[in-house]
């Protein structure tokens, strides 16, 4: 390729940046952009001319990174007009200039579209679908490196669209597969992706055995610090399943500080995820108080009117007021962003119980005897939800007392001193029986001494 047809490319180039910064809807820009990837290289002269001839690398560079750039322009105007369809027939209709590509930035140019596809919302199944599509094309072309990497983002789709099975299976078999290659950086991925599958099916063992996997992988090589705040997420996630809200809280600090450090607003979803766990942790572990220190701090106000912060405020300030109704209209005015995330509702469900349990507490406290209607009045929930609950305390042994149903109340009893007579009996008896075991060796000496 000649240095004027390079330059010819270049204005082409840039005369697509302009047209998207003038265009609202980009169509101009799109067509632009589409003559600078698929354009071609010159007359059929010169085409005749560069089979005799080879180009120079610095040309095949230049002209690789100038329609990698138009690529990368065009996918997320498509993106910008939310046309998934068009992304994807982006992808097919590249392929073609994929052969004439070092696989490397092949693989970089593909994922690359992936991700800006995944950035749109709603198009799960046609995203399944091209990354399907994409992996028979690996294989057929035996670009390796490439199938990995998809198949690692299909086994990731498979994980959000509850496909469990499906997803377990993937990424079991691309483990084997890359443990044979020793590619360190794909098996942190593989492992980390594993554990929120195991995770997902309540398999907690499971689960910390893959973080701990993908964690010794990372710990031999240079990780990037999107995949370190991964593995630093999923930490705190185990953690605040077991409880350790502390330790939890610490992971998400750690991934949030490194988050905010790279400044990048791809990662601006991330790093509000990893504030609202944040949240969570300092709710759940009693410090709500802890939560307007937070929001309000440098780092916060970055994110000032996220609605998925603004709800964990919410259930905050219910939390401190100790008001079941409050914290009740709260997830409810805020059912869009609490339970779209699986880790938050778990948690607010718990909290939720805990909340409730304490209100019941202390309305039956004065009670001997009281119609469940009247505590469901007071507490302002319907009276089935008070029933079920208040008979789920009495058989996990959280106070003695009866449901009558023939009257619809609930007796309470008065709180029995523990049985000690039991324990007393069979410490008696075992004394007794090592008394007898002991005459009875003695017995035998004096019978063989005779």
């Amino acid at each position: 390729m000649s240095s004027s047809l390079l330059e010819d490319m270049r204005a082409q180039f840039q005369l697509a940046r302009d047209l998207e910064k003038s265009d609202q809807n980009g169509k101009k820009a799109i067509e632009q952009y589409r003559l600078v990837i698929f354009s071609s290289t010159g007359s059929e002269e010169e085409e005749e001319e560069k089979k005799k001839k080879k180009k120079t690398t610095t040309e095949m560079n230049e002209e690789t990174k100038i329609k990698e750039q138009a690529i990368d322009a065009v996918s997320r105007v498509y993106a910008k007009n939310n046309d998934a369809n068009a992304i994807k027939l982006l992808v097919d209709e590249l392929k073609p200039l994929f052969e004439q590509m070092p696989k490397a930035k092949t693989a970089k140019i593909v994922r690359n579209l992936i991700d800006v596809f995944a950035s749109l919302e709603g198009f799960d199944d046609l995203q399944v679908e091209l990354c399907k599509e994409q992996i028979a094309w690996s294989k057929k072309e035996k670009r390796t490196f490439l199938r990995h990497r998809v198949e690692l983002r299909l086994a990731a789709l498979y994980l959000k669209s509850r496909r469990y099975t499906d997803s377990l299976r993937m990424i079991s078999s691309l483990a084997r597969e890359v443990k044979k290659l020793d590619d360190k950086l794909l098996l942190v991925d593989i492992h980390l992706l594993e554990s929120k599958i195991h995770y997902a099916l309540n398999d907690l063992a499971k689960a910390k055995a893959a973080l701990t996997a993908s964690r010794t992988n990372a710990g031999s090589i240079y990780v990037p610090p999107s995949a370190q705040c991964g593995i630093d997420l999923q930490s705190g996630i185990l953690h605040a399943e077991e409880k350790d809200y502390k330790t939890g809280y610490s992971y998400f600090f750690e991934a949030f500080e490194q988050l905010t450090n790279l400044d990048d607003a791809t990662y601006k979803k991330e790093t509000v995820v990893a504030l609202k766990y944040m949240l969570m942790c300092k709710i759940m572990s009693g410090n709500a108080g802890d939560v307007k220190t937070l929001v309000a701090s440098k780092s916060g106000l970055k994110f000032a009117g996220e609605e998925s912060l603004d709800a964990m405020k919410a259930v905050a300030e219910a939390y401190i007021s100790r008001s079941l109704k409050d914290l009740e209209r709260v997830l409810r005015d805020y059912r869009e962003f609490l339970d779209n995330d699986p880790i938050v509702a778990n948690h607010l469900g718990k909290l939720k119980d805990d909340l409730m349990e304490q209100n019941l507490f202390r309305l039956i406290e004065p009670y001997s005897r009281v119609e469940i209607a009247r505590i469901a009045e007071l507490i302002e929930l319907p009276t089935l939800a008070v029933e079920s609950k208040l008979s789920q305390m009495i058989l996990d042994g959280k106070f003695e007392g009866i449901l009558d149903q023939g009257s619809g109340c609930l007796v309470v009893f008065d709180e029995q001193p523990p049985e000690t007579m039991y324990k007393a009996t069979l410490e008696t008896i075992g004394n007794m029986t090592q008394v007898v075991e002991k005459l009875q060796k003695r017995s035998e000496g004096i019978i063989l001494g005779q």
